[in-house]
């Protein structure tokens, strides 16, 4: 009923005179339109980034959830109530700072005598507080520390099972985030400088004005990974790392079986774009704003190949977040909807005021937080001189940490690259004579690593396996290296739920359990496309090695647990 009206009250403001003109809402240009965000700020940056890294933090604690209890719980492979006493004792039996600081964990101040209860409490702990940050954008340092305090509590005591796709530092996300408050732009007054939320590189720019300089996290990461290459494994200068990669990887997945069959020039191509994206694309951050942004966009696209070429876990997702520090708000605009309240328009505002030179009032809490900001920027800073040395040696070490909380690591993927692909195959018998002829020995699969040659390799990224990556390891070395892996063989000889979980196959499913375990040292090689073993529905084919470890049974083992502090099955 309201529109017929309007024409009555344009004609009666026009009798009256011109009307005066209105002045342009916010976030309008002097014509009424929607105004474009300026370059140079980094607001809505830092949500991106805030809510990638909650991201990853989330998929990290999902797999501690679905996983601990099986690799270092009560009854876990590699308990971590042996090794927290294994540490106590080698401080003379005392939780004093030596222990502490050897193992930060908040596991020394819990009851050791529920493990498992611990251990799901603080991954579901971890997933409560990374669902909240992603899915409202809202964090404070609080919240922050309490991520990196929880995933550094089980990384500190997962041993072999938390090596390199699980320490990934998430301490840079504590720096600009509002020092207790939980708020986003879009709540609470926009001009408060530790209201918004994201990430330190992004906070730095955006008050410091220092320019593009975002992506230097990433670039000194893609830098290690490239120096490593070229110090390390003649193929990578010889361009003919990618021959071998697809096939050798931790974890293929399909579209790798495809692209280890691409022709030979097509891997020199990807060998020498892998060293310009890791050894001269580092520097485009340095030289301005476009430049930079081309970097970031390079280095998510590098990220997003290896994503899809291969079950690397959540590195690359990781990897992908400092990355995001290279787009300012004029080019991550187009990720958030328009409209008078959203968060693009309170950025308009706020760069509106600070065009007019409008100051942001000076809060406890602002103060507080760059008190903490400068604190833990020093700290960085003192703790990244080996790394940086680490760095400029010729005899530079990968995937090493220079202090017991990871603050700064160092970490360089495929140093060297395996020519050939070996697999452990664990298969049981029912036969009361292992060395029995006609004893019919059946295989157990696991969930992602090649096993059976028909099964189609997996596609499970960002997701990761633990016990599938740590078997590749194994694979390489003997069973003398991983005792873990006689442990398992036990459990399987007791039908062990727990550890069966993390398996996809159990021949002995629904009957008696084995009477004998064994490891058996194949060969693996992917079926060439079109070729006979193909059209037969194999993915790979295999040539047996010889035993990796001999045939076991319950009574074999009982010596070996007791030894260990192992729970007999």
């Amino acid at each position: 009923m309201a529109a017929p009206e309007e024409p009555l009250r344009r004609r009666k403001a026009g009798a009256a005179g011109p009307a005066p003109e209105s002045p342009p809402g916010p976030g309008r240009d002097p014509a009424g339109c929607p105004a474009r965000l300026r370059a140079g700020t980094f607001w809505l940056t830092r949500i991106v980034l805030l809510k990638a890294l909650a991201f990853v933090y989330f998929v990290a604690f999902l797999v501690a959830f679905h996983q601990n209890k099986q690799l270092i719980g009560d009854r876990g492979l590699l308990p971590c109530r042996v090794y927290l006493r294994s540490v106590q004792q080698h401080f003379r039996g005392q939780v004093s700072w030596e222990t502490v600081s050897y193992a930060p964990t908040v596991l020394w101040l819990l009851d050791w005598s529920h493990m498992d209860f611990n251990l799901d409490a603080l991954a579901l702990l971890g997933l409560g507080i990374s669902s909240f940050i992603l899915v409202s954008g809202c964090a404070n340092m609080v919240l922050m520390a309490a991520l990196w305090i929880l995933y550094m509590s089980l990384v500190n005591v997962g041993q072999i099972w938390m090596g390199v796709p699980a320490s990934g530092d998430g301490l840079p996300g504590d720096f600009p985030v509002p020092s207790l408050d939980s708020v986003s732009i879009a709540q609470g007054d926009p001009h408060v400088p530790d209201r918004p939320v994201g990430l330190s590189v992004a906070d730095f720019q955006n008050h410091a004005r220092s320019g593009p300089s975002g992506g230097g996290s990433h670039s000194s990461l893609s830098l290690r990974q490239g120096l490593i290459k070229i110090r390390g494994d003649q193929c990578w200068q010889d361009l003919t790392c990618m021959d071998f990669h697809y096939e050798t990887q931790p974890v293929p997945n399909p579209v790798a079986y495809f692209l280890h069959h691409s022709p030979w020039w097509f891997h020199r191509f990807e060998t020498l774009s892998n060293h310009f994206l890791e050894l001269v694309v580092p520097f485009f951050v340095f030289l301005g704003r476009q430049m930079c942004i081309l970097h970031g966009a390079l280095q998510i696209l590098f990220q997003m190949v290896l994503i899809i070429s291969g079950n690397l876990s959540f590195l690359n997702w990781l990897t992908i977040v400092p990355s995001l520090a290279c787009f300012d708000d004029a080019t991550l605009g187009f990720l958030f909807p328009s409209g008078p309240g959203c968060l693009k328009d309170q950025v308009l505002r706020m760069q509106e005021e600070e065009a007019r030179g409008a100051r942001a009032p000076r809060t406890h809490g602002g103060v507080a937080r760059h008190t903490v900001n400068l604190a833990l920027g020093v700290l960085v800073a003192w703790l990244s001189i080996p790394v940086v040395l680490n760095l400029l040696s010729s005899r530079q070490v990968m995937n090493s940490s220079f202090n017991p909380l990871r603050i700064v690591n160092t970490y360089g993927a495929f140093g060297s690259v395996t020519k050939e692909r070996t697999e452990v195959i664990l298969q049981g018998t029912a036969s009361p004579n292992a060395s029995a002829p006609d004893a019919k020995w059946e295989d157990y699969e696991f969930k992602c690593k090649p096993g059976d040659l028909r099964r189609r390799p997996c596609l499970i990224s960002p997701y990761h396996h633990r016990l599938d990556w740590l078997m590749w390891f194994a694979a390489f070395q003997t069973y003398e290296h991983n005792e873990w892996i006689i442990h398992l063989a036990g459990k399987l000889l007791a039908n062990d739920a727990q550890a069966l979980s993390l398996l996809a196959v159990n021949p002995f499913a629904g009957r008696a359990p084995p009477r004998w375990v064994r490891g058996e040292h194949y060969r693996y090689k992917f079926s060439r496309p079109g070729g006979k073993h193909a059209a037969e529905g194999k993915w790979w084919i295999r040539k047996r090695l010889g035993p990796y470890f001999p045939p076991l049974s319950f009574q074999d083992l009982k010596g070996y647990f007791r030894s260990r502090e192992w729970p007999y099955p």
